[in-house]
């Protein structure tokens, strides 16, 4: 088990520091399904693996320059803020949403949302970069406090289901920032927000109880050098290719989770 949890991470990680996609959306269901981790658990675990992930991920696209941080500092209003109201909802009530099964099929829709939106994020930035004039005006003015509210929706579906930080991230930055950020500095931007979300929401589910170390060393082990491989492939690969096949598994993972 622990060679093929350290294969899971590394190919996870590979994932994450060439796209921002596929920490928690491949992680957390590989957990689950793969290797039967209780999904508290599962979650709790891949928080930590995010954390420590996109930590090395996110040093190596810092020192590249590919990042935003006012928009990570955006985000972080909203974000901080959801992560522990979720914690403390989680700590009262994680019990009753995991053995009714709310968190499977939390992160199920989220997988799904994060498929069918992925291939197109691109065009969904275009059509908001379209409007003009006071449209224009109006949005810029708004766009710290929409930065914030996305910030919000994405502290609380990772730290409830470790999912939101890579393709919804990637999608609502591309919508908000449609000419600021460049494909590396969306990557850069989205895995450096996901760093202190992720760590946070680690913590706390660590003081539920909601974590499996000897797993999450086994991830880690194969899960740095991936990421640091992804960085580093961020020039090379295009992004046609790999968009659409993360899309494909995003997919399938989603709807084999809500059977």
């Amino acid at each position: 088990m622990d060679l093929l949890s350290t294969l899971a991470g590394f190919l996870v990680g590979t994932i994450v520091g060439l796209t921002g996609v596929g920490g928690g959306s491949l992680m957390s269901p590989l957990l689950i399904l793969l290797f039967g981790i209780a999904p508290a658990t599962a979650v709790g675990t891949d928080l930590w693996f995010a954390a420590i992930t996109k930590i090395v991920g996110g040093t190596v696209h810092h020192r590249q320059n590919n990042a935003d941080w006012t928009i990570v500092k955006r985000l972080c209003w909203g974000s901080l803020p959801a992560v522990a109201l979720t914690l403390w909802w989680l700590s009262s009530h994680g019990h009753k949403a995991e053995s009714g099964g709310m968190i499977v099929r939390v992160l199920g829709v989220t997988l799904v949302i994060s498929a069918l939106l992925t291939p197109f994020r691109r065009r969904l930035a275009l059509r908001f970069a379209r409007a003009e004039g006071a449209r224009t005006d109006a949005f810029l003015r708004w766009q710290p406090v929409l930065t914030a509210a996305a910030g919000a929706l994405l502290g609380t579906l990772i730290t409830l289901t470790s999912v939101g930080a890579g393709a919804l991230g990637a999608t609502l930055l591309l919508m908000l920032y449609p000419f600021r950020l460049n494909a590396k500095r969306l990557v850069g931007t989205d895995i450096l927000h996901a760093v202190p979300v992720a760590l946070i929401g680690g913590i706390g589910h660590a003081v539920i109880g909601n974590i499996n170390l000897p797993l999450l060393g086994a991830l880690l082990l194969g899960s740095i050098p991936g990421v640091i491989l992804g960085a580093k492939l961020t020039d090379r690969l295009p992004e046609r290719v790999v968009t659409p096949a993360l899309a494909v598994v995003l997919l399938i993972v989603g709807l084999r989770l809500l059977k």
